[in-house]
């Protein structure tokens, strides 16, 4: 399906499903807003979902890698070595995903969308490698126009796959030396926000780290000039394939009443190519967690996402997306497993 194909698919949450839903909640065995944020995200589900009462069965987080051009500059503590070094950990079980992600019952798709090297081939792993790494965006744009719609493209087929598989509610992850240099360029594009001000430290960098790390990003935004209004504009010249490629999946996703938990700052970059390109995908997305990264705060804000947890995490891969797909497990099992007062001949509080 072509990028236009999903925006025009995507459907406002169905209202039908979250008043059965409410109401439901409304007469389990428990004060009426007892259990809190779980009631509300049981009803958003039963919205996304189109059911009264969703079952979740097969999670699966998906996650991007990609490298970046613009670690030239040094703006990472980390060499771009690190990503197929960590994509083959993904493969081989071993990161910090894999383990959150058995411990919620996920599957994880591991896709090599941009990573600068060749990876060996392995029955886990997809290859939509849209090119070896970005360009270097401080010195012109990180990918053409085309690249950046393919690589969003190829997000949206790759969730569509999985779900097709029977994969009924995902996660989103990425892996990418200096990803957090594109998304802070990209947030503090779309959102408008000067660029210290939605820039962080990522994986460690030191204060002159930081310092140049903030100069890349204003110099890239002045060469290039990215449009805010235009994310396919804004993803090519200072994006990051990974970054076009979950904005994709998240489309993806929209399109066929699939829930999506984001995990943090590169997820969040995504969210909000995926919401500059069609703003109704933004009750499909559920935000996992509110990352260390301070553009992360900036981005949710923009995106009006409550984040279900507040964990200090910076890691990514999808950890805090396995662990916001728990509590959408765990919500959506009390609105269809819990009993009723009339199911549990319990009476209800008097008037």
């Amino acid at each position: 399906m072509t990028l236009q194909q999903t925006i025009a698919s995507i459907q406002p949450l169905d209202d039908d499903a979250m008043r059965a839903a409410r109401a439901r909640q409304d007469q389990l065995t428990k004060p009426q807003g007892s259990l809190g944020r779980l009631e509300a995200l049981s009803v958003q589900l039963a919205g996304i979902t189109r059911k009264a009462r969703p079952r979740f069965a097969q999670p699966a987080i998906i996650t991007m890698a990609g490298d970046h051009g613009v670690t030239r500059q040094g703006v990472s503590a980390y060499p771009a070595e690190v990503t197929p070094q960590m994509v083959l950990n993904f493969l081989r079980g071993g990161a910090a995903i894999n383990v959150l992600a058995r411990h919620v019952g996920a599957r994880v798709v591991v896709v090599d969308i941009g990573v600068a090297a060749d990876l060996p081939a392995h029955p886990e792993l997809v290859n939509a490698k849209i090119a070896r790494g970005t360009r270097d965006f401080s010195i012109g744009p990180a990918m053409t126009r085309d690249e950046a719609r393919r690589a969003v493209e190829a997000g949206i087929e790759i969730v569509t796959r999985e779900i097709e598989r029977g994969a009924d509610i995902i996660g989103t992850g990425d892996m990418g030396i200096g990803n957090t240099t594109p998304s802070s360029a990209i947030v503090a594009t779309i959102t408008r926000r000067p660029v210290r001000e939605v820039t962080g430290r990522g994986t460690g960098v030191d204060d002159a780290g930081l310092a140049r790390k903030i100069a890349t990003i204003e110099r890239g935004i002045e060469i290039n000039k990215p449009n805010p209004n235009d994310a396919l504009d804004v993803l090519a010249d200072v994006g990051g394939f990974e970054i076009g490629g979950l904005a994709g999946v998240m489309l993806g996703a929209a399109a066929r009443g699939v829930p999506v938990v984001i995990d943090g700052f590169i997820s969040g970059a995504a969210a909000l190519i995926a919401y500059t390109l069609a703003p109704a995908v933004q009750p499909y997305l559920i935000a996992a967690h509110r990352s260390v990264e301070i553009g992360h705060r900036v981005t949710l804000e923009y995106l009006r996402l409550e984040p279900l947890l507040d964990l200090d995490l910076r890691l990514g891969e999808g950890t805090g997306a396995a662990l916001g797909i728990s509590l959408c497990l765990a919500a959506a099992r009390i609105l269809d497993e819990m009993a009723t007062f009339a199911e549990a001949g319990v009476s209800e509080k008097s008037a």
